[in-house]
């Protein structure tokens, strides 16, 4: 699932850039290719930052990343009780 979600985050990013990139340079294309672009340059943009987050969620997961340095609930409540006194 990992090797998916890599590749799927490889493609959707360089759809993101290529995309774009005809989007905002192109001189010589209509406006409804220039939207096309756009909407797919968007698309890629979306799916990257979805496979990205997934990506990271399942390497924590797995062990692979270190995980982030959040406090669980109970603890984060205890604080919160001790910090007004």
């Amino acid at each position: 699932m990992q090797k998916f979600l890599a590749i799927t985050n490889v493609i959707a990013w360089a759809g993101f850039w290529a995309f774009g990139y005809i989007a905002l340079t192109s001189d010589d294309l209509t406006d409804g290719q220039v939207t096309i672009a756009a909407i797919l340059a968007f698309a890629g943009l979306v799916m990257g930052i979805l496979a990205y987050l997934k990506l990271v969620r399942a390497s924590e997961a797995t062990g692979y990343a270190k995980g982030s340095n959040q406090l669980d609930a109970a603890a984060r409540n205890r604080a919160q009780e001790e910090w007004g006194k």
